[in-house]
């Protein structure tokens, strides 16, 4: 993430507190630091003190904000953008619709500003078993997230199983789209590519 005097995804609205401000400066010192060590030595190679020398932090405080090196990667603050993108979708528009035009938005604004990191951080996820292992563990809150928003715009329950088939379609398809990408070199059009998983979704899975 960009550090708190610069534009940032996460960063939109009030201008936050200084300690608040502070922890994410922290944060992305922590982030920034494990990014480039894992780049030059490999993830499986580089252990959280060493990172924590590298961020000029103590391995407490590493942990403190991350409980364990898979969260260095995993962690981020993307799910407050994609439920801000979604709840600003016109009350009209249909489910399916405010999901692919948020989406849309939200990961046009990733790019815009966290190209590098979200590359690196797609990387990571394609080439790591344990990190592979741990994301789809940490889809629930991202899950939960999403159901709440469109029972909002539904008015069903939020969990609802139709609702849980369709969040849980659309984030199987994201990730497919993100692995995809990653798989191409990371050089071709990432929007347009979920996209086209997203139109998949949209005319029922039909080939």
């Amino acid at each position: 993430m960009a550090s708190a005097e610069t534009p940032s995804v996460a960063q939109a609205g009030p201008r936050l507190g200084l300690r608040e401000r502070k922890k994410i400066q922290t944060r992305q010192a922590i982030r920034r630091a494990a990014y480039r060590l894992f780049e030059q030595q490999g993830y499986d190679a580089t252990p959280v003190d060493r990172i924590a020398e590298a961020a000029d932090v103590s391995p407490s405080t590493v942990f403190r904000y991350f409980p364990t090196k898979e969260d260095i990667v995993l962690t981020d603050e993307y799910d407050p953008v994609l439920e801000a993108a979604i709840r600003a979708r016109p009350a009209e528009e249909t489910p399916v619709e405010a999901i692919r035009q948020g989406v849309t938005d939200s990961m046009q604004r990733i790019i815009d500003h966290d190209l590098t990191e979200l590359r690196q951080r797609t990387r990571l996820m394609r080439e790591v078993p344990a990190l592979r292992a741990r994301a789809a563990e940490g889809m629930t809150d991202s899950a939960r997230m999403l159901c709440t928003v469109l029972a909002e715009r539904t008015g069903r329950p939020a969990d609802d199983i139709e609702l849980r088939i369709v969040v849980s379609a659309v984030f199987a398809a994201m990730n497919e789209a993100l692995m995809c990408w990653v798989e191409q070199g990371q050089t071709g059009d990432l929007i347009a590519l979920i996209g086209q998983t997203l139109d998949v979704l949209a005319r029922g899975l039909t080939l």
